[in-house]
């Protein structure tokens, strides 16, 4: 039998790379989003870029510089030299997503950036985590005297206030105030990688679901149901936007997957009849 030299498709090498939380890659797992939009992107190339950045920026640093120092050096930089910094002027730009287009523009969303900021903090050993603020992803590092948190849009490091004041909108919207209020350093748990990847991904999806573009979205709730297997809310979204499309197989079956797990969804209803519907229009 002859062997096959194929390369998994994108998808495939996606599932590879996020099947287990033990080692998880995050800034590959990242870098290989693009691969859906960019078909030709080099994903070690995209790390080797970035191994590039950390060898330029160890090279300013002694071996025994103290946490605070490497920090400094880190975001000056990253933010400064480099300038590396939000895309202000086209923040829904799928392209902020991607992280070879990030580190070619040197512009992106919180999220974007954190994924690149913290493989250079982790390369420099200092202690940092991401943080799945509500509305703004943001970073997080211990050091010795404390723990600072910034924004990776603009590197500005944030009091508890400036915190305080960027979660009321959130908290009122929510019902999250008065007695149900909760304190400030439940919304400061670090993120899993798992959770960065999703938040990725949704990011995309929000995207392509306001622009109506179901091929492009197809791609990125195929790679949510790898990344999350049992969140039945996407085999949903996926099934609607295959319909969208005409698959209505494809979109048949994604549905029932999610009526058959969620039956106290508040749609079970609206979504058993699209199905009933999309079965009678290929009969």
């Amino acid at each position: 039998m002859p062997l096959s030299f194929d390369p998994p498709t994108p998808l495939a090498y996606f599932a590879s790379l996020v099947q287990s939380d033990d080692h998880f890659p995050l800034l590959e797992a990242a870098a290989s989003l693009a691969q859906d939009e960019y078909p030709d992107v080099d994903v070690q190339q995209v790390l080797g870029d970035v191994d590039q950045l950390l060898a330029r920026l160890k090279r300013r640093l002694p071996a025994d510089a103290a946490p605070l120092a490497r920090l400094r050096a880190l975001n000056q930089f990253f933010f400064r030299d480099l300038s590396f910094g939000g895309n202000v002027n086209d923040y829904y730009d799928p392209d902020n997503s991607y992280l070879n287009a990030v580190l070619r523009t040197r512009r992106g969303i919180p999220i974007s950036l954190a994924v690149l900021w913290l493989e250079l903090a982790q390369g420099l050993n200092l202690s940092a985590r991401g943080i799945s603020f509500p509305g703004h992803f943001m970073l997080k590092v211990a050091l010795p005297k404390g723990q600072v948190v910034l924004d990776p849009f603009t590197g500005q490091s944030l009091s508890r206030e400036e915190l305080s004041e960027r979660l009321e909108p959130y908290k009122r919207s929510s019902g999250l105030v008065g007695e149900f209020d909760v304190p400030l350093g439940l919304y400061l748990q670090p993120a899993s990688s798992r959770e960065i990847i999703a938040r990725m991904l949704r990011n995309l999806k929000e995207i392509h679901q306001a622009q109506e573009d179901w091929a492009r979205l197809i791609p990125v709730q195929d790679r949510l149901v790898v990344l999350l297997p049992e969140a039945w809310a996407e085999y949903r979204d996926r099934g609607m936007a295959h319909a969208q499309q005409g698959h209505t197989q494809r979109a048949v079956e994604d549905l029932e997957t999610y009526l058959a797990h969620a039956e106290d969804a508040l749609d079970v209803d609206l979504v058993a009849e699209r199905v009933a519907a999309l079965r009678r229009a290929r009969n």
